[in-house]
């Protein structure tokens, strides 16, 4: 009982404090999207890999071509390194591949810092790209695996916060140097990536490996050392390290092996496979990534006001909204947030931006309007569906093949994120189509279409364990069910024909109300 009265954030401040230095990983991600972004509309950049272009506002452009690949090669490093994230987890910890990201991300700011060849620049984008694969990837695994289940939307929270704050510094610090003028003025801004890599490549000398994984790689010792650290009361580690023991032991004997087949070989895990892709695809299909890869480019080309400010602006409103998200992210469910909010609510904005500009292109009152409909659309994304998307993505997959499946979750993301990032050109630069804000056209429908798939098949699992949730799916429930769903124990359900047919017996005499649904996955 006394115990139970010290149970609170401040009795987890270890674990916590792990979980913080881990989830600022994204902070590169979100600072190269800022400084990307920028660099596209700064004179200085554009002299050294742009062209001259008088009938623009600037006198500078750069080519569809060149602008894709700049912004896309960063997205296709990170879907190839989260495509690899199930191997490298089989030789690599959390820790280890996080060590390596930061390693190459060094690198790679090295070369884009001081080459003036296109192709040195490309080179750079692409192995950053890989670097920040790994951080977003392995980030995110270690603090579903290491956070209680109650802070895990607290952790990841933190997470998105950091990709936002990442964006912010780094539209900030453009809106800063642009005023250097030549090449300086983006060698300056380029500085900042080396920060976080530092910071995070010494913290992690202090915090434990995730004992989840070092359970799945047969390391119990280790595990039992880990989370005696990560959790605030010893004579309760044991209890907690045989459940997640029983769990993976469970799911290892309800499948062949652990290879990438089996996230689609076995109904409960492609199911599981399948949701995870959904969740984390939520944030292409918001069309977000075209907002934050051009923000600065956007407004400057479509003449709204100071381009460099209002991307500023735009960027503090969703710093701002992750900030008050995190606060309350563990009291509401993720189908509520995704669906009667979030992107409902980035359609709408799409849709009046398009709509706007398309009525009255390039006017004062339509740069206004577009700006303040912009910020909505940033409060609608990032308090509503980015970390929503990111947590929910982590939670669906089993233990047994989080690295697989997570992998390849972020990767599809990581594509759709780069598919966008690679036709916006074509559809906002002047020497293409020059739709520019009528682009909004287009991810109207897609945001509209991603709520409906939330309502119908996105289960809730606020606060639940990763044993509990590997229960519910066990238990084959449909979406609708598993908010009131009361837990029995995943081994129960687990039947096999290893395992003692009493396991069903158990099923029943535990929770009647199970039966149906305990019966019907057995058969």
């Amino acid at each position: 009982m006394e115990g139970q009265k010290k149970e609170g954030v401040m009795s987890h401040w270890k674990c916590l404090l792990a979980c913080t230095l881990v989830s600022m990983c994204p902070f590169q991600y979100g600072v190269d999207f800022g400084i990307i972004g920028g660099l596209q509309a700064m004179p200085g950049f554009l002299e050294v890999f742009g062209n001259r272009a008088p009938e623009t506002k600037l006198g500078w452009n750069i080519s569809p071509g060149r602008q894709q690949l700049i912004s896309s090669l960063m997205i296709l490093g990170a879907f190839i390194a989260s495509a690899a994230g199930g191997p490298i987890a089989l030789y690599l910890g959390r820790k280890s591949s996080i060590w390596l990201a930061c390693g190459m991300c060094i690198v790679a700011n090295i070369v884009m810092m001081t080459t003036t060849s296109i192709g040195g620049l490309y080179a750079g984008r692409f192995v950053i790209g890989l670097a920040n694969g790994l951080f977003m990837t392995f980030a995110q695994l270690y603090l579903q695996e290491c956070a209680p289940a109650r802070y895990r939307g607290l952790t990841l929270g933190a997470f998105q916060s950091w990709t936002s704050i990442g964006t912010l510094v780094g539209t900030v610090i453009d809106n800063f140097t642009v005023k250097i003028g030549g090449k300086q003025s983006y060698i300056v801004s380029l500085g900042i990536v080396y920060v976080v890599p530092g910071i995070l490549s010494v913290g992690m000398l202090f915090i434990p490996e995730s004992p989840r994984w070092l359970l799945q790689m047969d390391k119990e010792e280790k595990a039992r050392k880990a989370l005696v650290w990560l959790r605030p009361f010893p004579e309760r580690v044991e209890d907690e390290l045989q459940e997640m023991k029983t769990a993976i032991d469970a799911e290892k004997q309800l499948a062949q092996s652990s290879e990438i087949i089996d996230i689609w070989r076995n109904p409960v895990d492609r199911r599981r496979t399948l949701l995870a892709v959904g969740a984390v695809t939520l944030q292409a299909a918001s069309g977000a990534m075209y907002m934050i890869s051009y923000g600065t480019y956007f407004f400057e080309m479509a003449g709204v006001g100071n381009a460099f400010q209002n991307a500023c602006i735009l960027t503090a409103a969703g710093v701002a909204i992750i900030l008050i998200n995190s606060a309350i992210i563990t009291r509401y469910g993720r189908r509520r947030i995704f669906l009667s909010v979030g992107l409902i609510i980035c359609g709408v904005c799409q849709l009046i931006v398009a709509a706007v500009y398309t009525v009255h292109p390039g006017t004062k009152s339509t740069g206004q309007v577009i700006v303040g409909i912009s910020v909505l659309y940033i409060l609608g994304y990032n308090g509503m569906v980015a970390t929503y998307a990111w947590l929910c993505g982590g939670e669906f997959p089993s233990q047994r093949l989080r690295s697989y499946t997570f992998g390849l979750a972020a990767a599809i993301g990581f594509l759709g994120a780069w598919l966008t990032t690679f036709t916006a050109p074509y559809f906002i630069n002047p020497s293409a189509l020059n739709w520019g804000p009528k682009y909004g056209y287009i991810w109207t429908p897609s945001c509209f279409i991603g709520a409906l798939w939330v309502y119908l098949y996105l289960p809730e699992v606020k606060n639940r364990t990763f044993e509990e949730i590997d229960e519910m799916f066990m238990a084959n429930l449909p979406a609708r069910k598993f908010r009131g769903y009361k837990c029995i124990g995943a081994a129960a359900l687990a039947v096999d024909e290893k395992l003692p047919r009493v396991s069903v017996e158990e099923v029943v005499w535990s929770n009647p109300k199970a039966v149906t649904e305990a019966v019907q996955y057995v058969e």
